[in-house]
């Protein structure tokens, strides 16, 4: 069993940034992917970004050249740094873990997921 706990959102304006963390404990896996989705209030969950257990990265058009996801496989923690927020970014982010190498932006493709964490950006 794996547990997903997000930290980092707030309250922010226009412009500004902001990094989410999300640590995983619990089972460990030889390779696996993990991802940010993001919920805007009276929308479905949407795909964000992904990394690979290898390192490689992914990311949705709406946040491609401001969001950057990483990793610290050491203390098995993954990242989304947020650069030039805008207010459409305003949602619930989650993160979510899937098994095995092969990257998804599909969130019925991922196993776990953490309880999310409120980001609000003002105009």
């Amino acid at each position: 069993q794996v547990q997903l706990v997000e930290s980092g959102g707030g309250l922010v304006q226009s412009g500004d940034s902001l990094r989410l963390s999300c640590a995983a404990s619990g089972r460990t896996f030889n390779a696996y992917v993990m991802g940010w989705f993001r919920q805007a209030p009276g929308k479905e969950r949407e795909f964000v970004a992904v990394i690979r257990w290898s390192g490689s990265t992914y990311y949705a058009d709406s946040v491609k050249g401001r969001f950057t996801i990483s990793r610290d496989n050491a203390k098995n923690t993954v990242y989304l740094q947020m650069n030039s927020l805008k207010p459409e970014d305003t949602a619930v982010y989650y993160c979510a873990l899937k098994s095995g190498a092969t990257w998804s932006t599909q969130r019925r493709d991922y196993n776990y997921w953490g309880q999310g964490t409120q980001v609000t950006v003002s105009s």
